[in-house]
C-alpha cells in the first residue's frame, strides 16, 4: 500500500502543515471559470494587436531539446535547465515564445488544471466559490500594460485547446499571471518563505555588489521540472534575463543589461477583493525600462498592486541594493547606509510600515524574523562573500547557532522546496541559476555582456560554464536520501490522518522509521500524534505531541496548534 500512496501523494508533502500553493491553482481556476459566465467587461476584452507587425514563427526542430526560429531558440542544457532566447515587438515576442515553448507551456497548464477537481470535488462548493470570486478579475486588464497584453495574446495562441471550456486562451494566460499574487494573498493559510540578501563594499569579494535569493514558491515537484531561463531582447526597452517557468512573461527573479536586478518576496497581505497589476508584471516593467534605482522606484510607485510585496532592487550604477515595499494602500522604500548589506525575508522594514499591524504580527508570529536573523548570523560567519559563499548561504539548512531543526523546516534559509535560487553580480553582468534538486544542483553561470552581443551568435552557447558553482555535496549524502523517503512516508501518514474510515493502519516499525529519517523535525512527531489521536490512542498521541514541542516549531500558530491537540488529548486520558 505504501509504495502506491507514495507515488500518488509525492507532491502533497506540505498539505496538512499548510494549505499548499495547489490551493492557489484552485483559487485561480474559479476566477478564470467566471469568464465563461459573462460576468464582467474583461470577458469581451481583446488587446490591441493591429499596430504590431507579425510573422508567424515556423519552428525548426534540431533535436528533442533544441528548437529554433530565425535568431530565436530554445534549448536544454546538461544541467536540465531550459534556455530561451527571443526578440521582437511585443506581439512577436509572444508568438516566438509560444511557438518555441508550446509543449512545455501546455504541460505547465495541464499541471495547474489537473489538480482542481480533486481539491474541490463538490459541485455545490464550486458554485459557492464562483459566486465569492466573481469580482476578482473584473479590473485586471485595466491594470496591465497594453504591450504586455499583446505579448500575452501572442503567447496564448499556443495554449492547449483542452481548457477552452474554462476560458478563452488569452484570458486564461492573463489571469494565471496572478498566481504568484494569490499565493501571497493567502499568507494566513500558505506561507511563501523566500529569502534574499545583498552585500557590497567591505562585505563582498572585491567590494562588488552581490545579490542572492531563494524563490520558495512550491506548487509540487512536477511544476518545477521545467525551469526556464529566459533571455529577452524587446523592441523597446532594455534586454533582460529572468528565471521562471513556461507560459510566464512576468519576472520573479531577473537582471537587465544595465545591471538592474529584481527579486520579489511576499509580505503580509489581506485577501484582495479585486485583481489589479500582478507583481511579476511590475517587476518585468522595472527590468525592461529602468536603468537605475530612481527609475525603478518611479515605475513601482505608479502601478496599483493587489498584494503586499518586498521588491529588492540591485543597481550596478549605484553599486547598492534597496527594498521597494508595496501594498494596495501603502508604499515604502528601505535602504541601508554605511553597512553594505541588506536582508529581506517576508516582513517590511521601511518607516512606512512601522505601525502596520499585519506586518508587526508577521514579525511576531511567522518564521520571517527567524530567517532574517539567520541571514545576519551567516554573514557574520562568512566574510567578504563570493558567488560560491553566497551559494553556501542559500543552501544552508540549519537553524540559529547551527541548531539542527530538521530538513524541510521553514525556519531554514534552505527549506528544500525552492523552485530556484539565483545569484547576481550586477557590475559584471553575471548571473548564476540553480539546477535541480531545489538549489542544491550546480549553479549555471550566464554572462549578459556576451549573451546580448554578437559573441553569443559566434559560440552558439549561452552559459559561461567555466564559472559554474559546483553542486552541494548534500545531494549525494545518505541524509538527503533519507529526506526523500521521509517526504513519501509523510504523505502516507497524512493520508492515514485524512482517512475517515480508518482503514489505513500504520505499524510501529513504520512510525519509528518515519521519524528516524528526519529526527529533528517537529512535524514528524506532530503528524504522528494526530494519527494516534484520530485512532483514539491517546497515550501514544500525548507522547508525540510532547515530543513535537521539544523541537524547533516553525511558527507561533503552529506551536499553538500542537498545544491545542495536546490539551485535547490530556482531557481524554
Amino acid at each position: 500500500m505504501m509504495n502506491k500512496t507514495m507515488m500518488t501523494h509525492k507532491e502533497n508533502y506540505f498539505t496538512l502543515k499548510k494549505i499548499s500553493l495547489y490551493s492557489v491553482l484552485v483559487f485561480i481556476l474559479f476566477q478564470i471559470s467566471l469568464v465563461s459566465c459573462g460576468i464582467s467587461k474583461s470577458v469581451r476584452h481583446i488587446p490591441d494587436i493591429e499596430s504590431y507587425s507579425l510573422e508567424i514563427p515556423k519552428v525548426d526542430k534540431v533535436n528533442d531539446s533544441t528548437f529554433t526560429y530565425q535568431q530565436n531558440y530554445l534549448t536544454k542544457n546538461k544541467q536540465q535547465l531550459w534556455e530561451l532566447y527571443i526578440k521582437g515587438n511585443p506581439l512577436q515576442l509572444g508568438y516566438n515564445n509560444g511557438a518555441l515553448t508550446q509543449s512545455l507551456m501546455q504541460h505547465q497548464e495541464k499541471i495547474f488544471f489537473s489538480k482542481i477537481e480533486g481539491f474541490v470535488p463538490s459541485k455545490f462548493k464550486q458554485k459557492l466559490l464562483r459566486g465569492f470570486l466573481k469580482w476578482y478579475n473584473r479590473k485586471m486588464y485595466l491594470n496591465v500594460r497594453e504591450d504586455y497584453q499583446a505579448e500575452l495574446y501572442g503567447l496564448s495562441q499556443y495554449s492547449s485547446d483542452q481548457y477552452d471550456f474554462i476560458a478563452p486562451k488569452y484570458l486564461r494566460n492573463l489571469y494565471l499571471h496572478g498566481a504568484h499574487d494569490i499565493g501571497h494573498a493567502l499568507q494566513d493559510l500558505a506561507m511563501v518563505g523566500c529569502s534574499s540578501l545583498a552585500v557590497w563594499d567591505e562585505n563582498s569579494e572585491n567590494g562588488d555588489l552581490l545579490i542572492g535569493r531563494n524563490f520558495d514558491f512550491y506548487v509540487g515537484d512536477d511544476f518545477a521540472e521545467n525551469k526556464l531561463v529566459e533571455f529577452v531582447e524587446p523592441e523597446e526597452g532594455i534586454p533582460y534575463m529572468s528565471v521562471s517557468w513556461p507560459g510566464m512573461i512576468g519576472v520573479v527573479s531577473g537582471m537587465n543589461k544595465k545591471g538592474i536586478t529584481v527579486t520579489i518576496n511576499a509580505g503580509k497581505s489581506k485577501i484582495p477583493l479585486t485583481a489589479k497589476t500582478p507583481i511579476s508584471l511590475v517587476a518585468r516593467e522595472i527590468l525592461q525600462f529602468a536603468g537605475n534605482i530612481e527609475e525603478a522606484v518611479a515605475i513601482a510607485r505608479k502601478r496599483k498592486v493587489f498584494v503586499s510585496e518586498s521588491v529588492m532592487i540591485g543597481s550596478a550604477a549605484e553599486k547598492k541594493a534597496i527594498l521597494i515595499e508595496v501594498s494596495p494602500k501603502n508604499f515604502g522604500v528601505y535602504e541601508v547606509y554605511n553597512s553594505g548589506r541588506l536582508f529581506c525575508t517576508n516582513h517590511f522594514q521601511s518607516e512606512a510600515y512601522k505601525n502596520d499591524k499585519r506586518n508587526r504580527k508577521q514579525i511576531a508570529e511567522s518564521h520571517s524574523q527567524y530567517r532574517y536573523e539567520k541571514l545576519q548570523e551567516l554573514l557574520q560567519e562568512n566574510e567578504k562573500l563570493s558567488p560560491a559563499k553566497m551559494a553556501a548561504i542559500l543552501r544552508d539548512r540549519s537553524g540559529l547557532k547551527d541548531k539542527s531543526i530538521g530538513y524541510g523546516n521553514e525556519k531554514a534559509i534552505n527549506q528544500l522546496i525552492a523552485h530556484h535560487a539565483v545569484i547576481f553580480s550586477p557590475e559584471k553582468r553575471l548571473v548564476w541559476v540553480s539546477s535541480d534538486p531545489y538549489q542544491l544542483g550546480e549553479f549555471v553561470c550566464y554572462d549578459l555582456n556576451e549573451i546580448f552581443s554578437d559573441k553569443r551568435m559566434k559560440n552558439g552557447e549561452l552559459a559561461a560554464s567555466s564559472l559554474n558553482i559546483p553542486k552541494d555535496l548534500f545531494v549525494d549524502s545518505q541524509e538527503f536520501e533519507n529526506y526523500k523517503v521521509y517526504r513519501l512516508m509523510d504523505a502516507e501518514i497524512n493520508n492515514a490522518i485524512r482517512d475517515k474510515k480508518k482503514e489505513i493502519l500504520l505499524t510501529n516499525d513504520f512510525i519509528q522509521n518515519y521519524q528516524s529519517l528526519n529526527p529533528d523535525f517537529w512535524q514528524g512527531y506532530y503528524h504522528t500524534g494526530k494519527y494516534y489521536y484520530k485512532r483514539k490512542e491517546f497515550r501514544n498521541a500525548k507522547d508525540h505531541f510532547e515530543k513535537a514541542l521539544t523541537k524547533e516549531i516553525t511558527t507561533i500558530p503552529d506551536k499553538k496548534s500542537v498545544e491545542k491537540y495536546l490539551k485535547k488529548t490530556l482531557k481524554r486520558l
